[in-house]
């Protein structure tokens, strides 16, 4: 059987906003370092407006020994934009990627000339080969402006077809999900490695409003355990633990390749989680 030294992990990120968040951000990447991850990513919000930090970081963690990946979003972009944002991948040597379509920021009229996250792995792979491994987003329990389930595993197929090297999922907690989602993209030909995203639970009210804003869906009984709590967040934080390794453990026994995990910039969650499924998988 699988166990976490043999599983490789990954963790994600954002740019903070604040000294004192930048400050407290390098504690928790020393604290994950000791896990011995795969790589970071860092994400950046909507029309790059934090592509400065993510570079920011993406160096960071770098010139610490870890590799990393810029999430890279092409709303609003150029083609010229992009292989200028290339270029400065290359001379900061980053190898690896996130390539996302994005989301559109408020008041942003245009697509510019990428709509989709598939004409943008290609048109990295024009212009790069295969200098850069490239992670690709998807959703298990469909994305949440797509049109059906077939067109969004359409959509995810083309990426794969366009040079994607692996994929992560939007966070789920339901692996029945994950599972058919692999079944139907290798079906299709789509057989990448898929990553499962996994969200610790750590707070029942921002959990609620992530998953409202991202089309994840929290199962019945687990929302409805979370409002029991109230605010006792010992209890919500022991029962998030408690649901969550047990999704990584199903996760991993059912082949999953990885697992990567959204830290929300706090390393304790993420490393008790770790801590669980070793003691269990080993």
């Amino acid at each position: 059987m699988s166990t976490a030294k043999h599983t490789p992990i990954s963790f994600e990120f954002f740019p903070p906003k604040t000294p004192e968040g930048a400050a407290k951000l390098v504690n928790v990447r020393h604290e994950l370092y000791a896990l011995k991850p795969e790589f970071f990513s860092v994400t950046y919000g909507a029309g790059g407006s934090t592509q400065d930090g993510t570079l920011q970081q993406v160096q960071a963690i770098l010139s610490e020994g870890f590799d990393a990946a810029p999430h890279f979003s092409c709303i609003g972009a150029t083609r010229d934009s992009v292989r200028e944002q290339l270029a400065a991948f290359k001379a900061a040597g980053i190898r690896r990627m996130v390539a996302l379509r994005g989301d559109l920021p408020s008041g942003h009229g245009t697509f510019g000339e990428f709509r989709y996250a598939s004409e943008l792995v290609a048109f990295i792979r024009e212009e790069t080969g295969d200098y850069f491994h490239l992670e690709v987003g998807c959703y298990p329990e469909v994305h949440p402006q797509a049109k059906s389930p077939e067109a969004d595993l359409q959509a995810y197929v083309t990426k794969v077809r366009a040079g994607a090297n692996s994929a992560i999922t939007q966070y789920f907690y339901n692996s029945d999900a994950y599972f058919r989602f692999v079944d139907d993209a290798y079906k299709l030909g789509a057989d990448i490695p898929v990553v499962p995203g996994i969200m610790p639970i750590i707070s029942s009210t921002q959990l609620m409003r992530f998953s409202d804003a991202c089309g994840a869906e929290i199962p019945r009984w687990i929302r409805l355990r979370l409002q029991a709590f109230g605010d006792d967040t010992a209890s919500i934080k022991a029962f998030g633990l408690d649901v969550v390794a047990d999704l990584c453990e199903q996760l991993l026994n059912g082949g999953a390749p990885s697992l990567h995990f959204y830290t929300m910039n706090q390393a304790q969650a993420v490393k008790q989680l770790v801590e669980r499924i070793s003691v269990h998988q080993s």
